[in-house]
């Protein structure tokens, strides 16, 4: 099982927190070093809960391609692009390129977004997300897959269009879809390479009972579940459904997701200090010992 770190964007305005870019970067070398296998980042414009003043964190793609040139083993990965932000062929292209610059180190993750104020900020349509993230994914997927696309759909069309410079020798870029939804679960199974499924400390009830799902869904696409790699996000940290922040609750947590057959946990440190940081790095010590 693959471990890695959701990266702070810069929005936890909380000492010890990385906020700048040369901050994060600094974490994501030593975490590299240290033997995480991915970093993760979080695609959002602003969050605003209530009449609270909004917050707002990095660019997500801005940061991934300068860690893509500071880096050298990780995984980088969106949990998960929104949808609503970009065209999906243009995301396609945007994937395509950072794939190139990072060695084939990424996954896309994609999901079809949920946080209303942001699209009111930026003035992006809120309505009808699963109907347009469905049109998107085709046309990622199959432009991704097969090296151009032709689409005509009620919010999106494209036509010829053409994923350039050819990467004949790259492997195909991986597709994550972040989803628990019916709807969302079935185009899991009929596009995805990978579903994710966050957030919790170890596996119970509602993370069975969503997997279930995703199995039904994979049946009626048929296909096999086994063929769609099963992430998972898990929370560490202080409160309820949180792995708390001691390494060997953290190394318990790690066996029972890997019991599971969890393929790639992405864990969340709440809030992502060094302190917290050290210890989901000392429990994934502990868990591979």
């Amino acid at each position: 099982m693959r471990v890695g770190l959701m990266l702070p964007l810069g929005d936890e305005p909380i000492a010890g927190v990385p906020g700048r870019f040369a901050e994060i970067n600094a974490l994501a070398l030593d975490v590299e070093a240290a033997g995480l296998d991915s970093v993760w980042f979080y695609d959002h414009l602003l969050m605003q809960v209530g009449d609270d003043a909004p917050t707002a964190s990095w660019e997500a793609w801005t940061l991934m391609s300068a860690l893509a040139a500071t880096t050298r083993r990780l995984v980088l990965g969106t949990l998960v692009a929104c949808n609503s932000f970009r065209h999906p062929a243009v995301l396609a292209r945007m994937a395509h390129t950072l794939a190139e610059v990072s060695g084939d180190r990424l996954v896309l993750g994609v999901g079809a977004g949920w946080h209303e104020p942001e699209y009111r900020a930026f003035g992006f349509p809120f309505d009808h997300r699963v109907d347009r993230f469905a049109e998107a994914l085709a046309i990622i997927a199959t432009m991704l897959r097969e090296g151009t696309v032709t689409f005509d759909g009620t919010y999106y069309q494209v036509k010829d269009c053409p994923l350039m410079p050819a990467r004949p020798d790259a492997p195909t870029l991986p597709i994550l879809v972040g989803a628990r939804g019916d709807r969302m679960l079935r185009l899991v199974a009929r596009w995805a390479d990978a579903w994710n499924t966050a957030w919790y400390a170890s596996p119970d009830e509602r993370f069975g009972q969503t997997r279930d799902r995703l199995r039904a869904a994979c049946e009626a696409e048929g296909r096999d579940p086994a063929a769609v790699e099963l992430t998972v996000g898990m929370l560490i940290g202080d409160g309820e459904r949180k792995t708390p922040r001691d390494a060997g609750a953290v190394a318990g947590a790690l066996a029972a997701w890997r019991d599971q057959g969890v393929e790639h946990l992405i864990c969340w440190v709440d809030p992502t200090d060094r302190a917290g940081v050290d210890v989901l790095l000392d429990g994934l010590r502990r868990w591979r010992s």
